[in-house]
């Protein structure tokens, strides 16, 4: 298989790429996440938003730089993972 094909996919969408970045660093810049991830800074944006709106995160402007609170206790949205948490998910993708 080549590496183009091994790459195509990955089993995390965006949206959790972009709640691990920001649960690592809560100041993390948008660039830097969009970086990190791979996906533009608009996306990134457009991603934040939605965690936002959807009481995953919660945003507080500090001076020129944003910084994000992750509500751990927010059950995940498929109903095959609804009995886990945003917590959970977290404990298991910053193991080391």
């Amino acid at each position: 298989m080549s590496d183009e094909g091994v790459s195509a996919w990955t089993f995390l969408s965006n949206h959790a790429h972009v709640l691990l970045c920001v649960a690592r660093d809560s100041d993390v810049r948008v660039r830097d996440v969009a970086d990190e991830v791979g996906i533009t800074e608009r996306a990134v944006q457009r991603i934040l938003g939605e965690l936002e709106d959807a009481g995953v995160l919660q945003r507080e402007r500090r001076g020129r730089r944003n910084h994000y609170e992750v509500d751990a206790s927010v059950p995940l949205r498929h109903p095959l993972e609804a009995h886990r948490t945003v917590g959970d998910l977290l404990r298991v993708l910053r193991r080391r």
